[in-house]
């Protein structure tokens, strides 16, 4: 049986944490609203459906969510050409398929944003699941659920992600997480939300696939 890596996407392996903050910031400027930047940004890696009630309050959610969500594609959209993988990105998915390794992207995002990613760090064929998928994002379970439910992952499985609220999709799916600073989250709120490790960068993280947590 093949151990799996469940791989976050945004903050993981493409460098995409401070275009979405700013992307949102945008959204609710277009419906008068100001939420700080520093507070979207913490809340980068969960999904939209959570992110608006997440820092503006459910009244806000309620009355004005799916506008939000809205203008937020439209912000976001014309800064996916300067999207970039993160350096060590297609090593790592490399490395872990030719250690056969399930690899499996389980991202919070659009189906054509993940699309674009899986492109961009040239991990066409490795299976993906997004936002599109599941009725609930991060930090609900879903997400990695549906992603361990297509690929063959009847062995052993961790989670690799950037954010806190990878780590608490992790716990409440079972698995072990070992996350990467490259989301812009500090190492001591990873580990207190359950990162067994944390990693500077993917290569190092890639230098120790043989030896993660897996359950």
């Amino acid at each position: 049986m093949s151990n799996t890596l469940v791989l976050d996407v945004d903050g993981t392996l493409v460098d995409t944490n401070y275009h979405h903050a700013v992307a949102w910031f945008r959204a609710f400027r277009r419906f008068d609203l100001t939420v700080p930047t520093w507070k979207l940004h913490r809340a980068i890696g969960m999904g939209g459906d959570k992110l608006v009630a997440a820092v503006a309050g459910q009244r806000v959610e309620d009355e004005l969510g799916d506008g939000i969500r809205k203008a937020w594609e439209a912000a976001f959209e014309p800064m996916l050409a300067e999207v970039r993988p993160l350096e060590g990105a297609h090593r790592l998915v490399s490395a872990a398929l030719e250690q056969d390794f399930a690899v499996v992207l389980a991202s919070s995002g659009k189906r054509h944003h993940v699309d674009h990613y899986v492109k961009l760090i040239d991990a066409q064929g490795v299976v993906s699941t997004s936002s599109d998928d599941v009725e609930e994002s991060k930090p609900a379970p879903d997400l990695i659920e549906v992603a361990l439910s297509r690929v063959d992952s009847g062995g052993r499985a961790v989670v690799i992600g950037d954010s806190v609220w990878d780590c608490d999709a992790a716990r409440r799916a079972g698995l072990p997480v070992v996350c990467l600073r490259t989301g812009g989250f500090g190492e001591a709120e990873l580990r207190e939300h359950g990162a067994s490790a944390v990693y500077e960068e993917l290569d190092q993280l890639r230098a120790d696939l043989t030896d993660l947590p897996m359950a």
